[in-house]
C-alpha cells in the first residue's frame, strides 16, 4: 500500500529567468508569446541535413567560457551560462546566500543529454586505427559530457557549497527538480534550492528522433488534425524556491504540488490510456489541496506527436472535463527536452504574473478526436491557477501547479 500523499506548504518562485530560441530573459520569451512569434527555423544546426525545424538559441558559437570556467566549456554550458547571466538571476541568488548562507542552498538541475555534443565532435576525429579519441578530450569527459557537469557548473557559478545533483529522465527531467528540491526543503537539508535545467542541441537527438519518425517537417503544430511530429529546440532555465514564510510577499508565483508517477510501459510510448499521466496530475492537486475545478490553465506536455497528444487528452479530459483552458507552448520553443519542465514552468509563471493564456501556435484545426478545450488564440485575463505537465519517454511524468499567494 502506498503511503498517502501529504499536502505541501508553497514554494515561491521569488527569482526564476528563461533563455529559449525566443531571446534571453523572460521579457523576449514574453514578448513572443504575446505577439505569437515562434523561434523555430530551418534546421541549420552543424552539419546536420535532416527537413525539420530546430528552436535553435543564437550566439552560442560567438563565444567560450574562459578563465576558471574553461575546462566547463561546451555548448551545453555555455548556454547555462547565458541562463545565469538574465533577469537579476545571479544577484537574487547572492541575495539569498546572505540570508541562508552557501551552504544551506540546493541545487538541482535537470538534463537529458548534458554536454554529449563535446564527445560527438571527438568521436568524428578519433585515430582510424585504434579508435582512440583524441587527448584533448579526456581530461574534459568530466566538466561537459559527465551527467553531473551541468550540477557542477551551476554550483561552481554561484558559488555554493549546499546538495547538488542533477536528474536525468528525459523530458520530465527539469519537472522533476521541483519534486526533488521540495523534499530537500521539507527535511532540512537545505532553506532554499536553485531549480533548473539546461539541454542544448546535439547530433544524437536529432538524428535519433528523426530515426523513431518523430520530427515535423515544419514548425510543430501541437493538437493539429494534420500535426506530423514535434520540433526540436534548446533552452537554459532556473527558479530560485524559498518557503513562503521566510520570504513574504503576495501576489508571488509559487509551487504549490507536484506530481510524480513512472508508467514503465514501453521504453518510448506512454501508457494509451495515460494513467501514468493522470496520476501526476491526481497527486499535484492533492499536495497543493486543490480541486480539479480551481484549475484555470493547463499548459499541457503538447508534444504534437499524435501518441503523446491523444494520451495526454484523455488524461486531462478524464479529470477535468473540458472546463479548464488548454494549450501547448512547444509552437515557440519546440521540444527542448531536458530542459521542457522548467521552460513551461517558466512560462507558467508569466502567465500567471501577467494575466494571459497562450493559444496553441500553428494549430489551425483542433484535432476532432481531442476533447479538452484547446485554445488557438491567446487569451488575456486573472489566472491564479495553473497546471503545467510534461510527461517523459519510459512513462516519467511529472506533472506541477503553480499559483499566486
Amino acid at each position: 500500500m502506498p503511503p498517502s500523499i501529504q499536502p505541501m506548504a508553497p514554494l515561491l518562485l521569488s527569482a526564476y529567468t528563461l533563455v529559449t530560441a525566443n531571446g534571453r530573459g523572460v521579457g523576449p520569451v514574453l514578448e513572443a508569446l504575446r505577439t505569437r512569434r515562434s523561434g523555430l527555423t530551418p534546421c541549420d544546426f552543424e552539419d546536420v541535413t535532416l527537413k525539420t525545424y530546430i528552436g535553435r538559441v543564437a550566439g552560442l558559437e560567438e563565444f567560450s567560457l574562459d578563465h576558471d570556467l574553461a575546462p566547463f566549456d561546451c555548448r551545453n554550458n555555455r548556454l547555462a551560462w547565458l541562463g545565469l547571466q538574465q533577469d537579476g538571476f545571479m544577484v537574487a541568488v547572492a541575495e539569498a546566500k546572505q540570508r541562508y548562507g552557501a551552504h544551506r542552498i540546493a541545487v538541482v538541475m535537470g538534463t537529458s543529454t548534458s554536454g554529449i555534443l563535446e564527445t560527438e565532435h571527438a568521436y568524428r576525429v578519433r585515430d582510424p586505427l585504434t579508435d582512440e579519441l583524441p587527448e584533448w578530450y579526456r581530461p574534459r569527459y568530466r566538466y561537459t559530457h559527465n551527467m553531473f557537469s551541468l550540477g557542477y557548473f551551476v554550483r561552481t557559478c554561484l558559488g555554493l557549497k549546499g546538495p547538488a545533483l542533477v536528474i536525468s529522465t528525459a523530458c520530465s527531467s527539469s519537472a522533476k527538480v521541483f519534486a526533488t528540491a521540495a523534499r530537500l526543503m521539507q527535511t532540512g537539508l537545505c532553506d532554499a534550492a536553485i531549480v533548473g535545467g539546461v539541454d542544448s542541441l546535439c547530433l544524437t537527438t536529432l538524428y535519433g528522433f528523426s530515426a523513431l519518425q518523430l520530427l515535423s517537417t515544419g514548425p510543430c503544430r501541437p493538437c493539429d488534425e494534420d500535426r506530423d511530429g514535434l520540433s526540436l529546440g534548446e533552452a537554459a532555465g532556473y527558479a530560485l524556491l524559498e518557503a513562503s514564510d521566510k520570504v513574504g510577499g503576495r501576489g508571488t508565483v509559487a509551487l504549490l504540488g507536484y506530481g510524480e508517477s513512472t508508467d514503465g510501459y514501453h521504453m518510448s510510448h506512454p501508457h494509451p490510456e495515460g494513467v501514468g499521466a493522470m496520476r501526476a496530475i491526481k497527486d499535484s492537486l492533492i499536495r497543493a489541496r486543490l480541486r480539479p475545478e480551481q484549475v484555470e490553465y493547463v499548459n499541457l506536455h503538447g508534444t504534437a506527436t499524435v501518441a503523446n497528444d491523444s494520451v495526454e487528452d484523455k488524461a486531462v479530459y478524464g479529470l477535468f472535463g473540458a472546463r479548464p483552458a488548454c494549450s501547448s507552448t512547444k509552437g515557440w520553443t519546440g521540444h527542448t527536452l531536458g530542459a521542457a519542465g522548467i521552460t513551461e514552468a517558466v512560462i507558467s509563471a508569466l502567465c500567471l504574473t501577467h494575466g494571459f493564456m497562450p493559444g496553441t501556435l500553428n494549430c489551425r484545426r483542433v484535432d476532432g478526436s481531442l476533447k479538452s478545450r484547446i485554445l488557438r488564440e491567446n487569451q488575456t485575463g486573472s489566472v491564479s491557477c495553473v497546471l503545467s505537465n510534461i510527461f517523459g519517454f519510459g512513462g516519467n511524468n511529472c506533472s506541477l501547479v503553480l499559483g499566486k499567494l
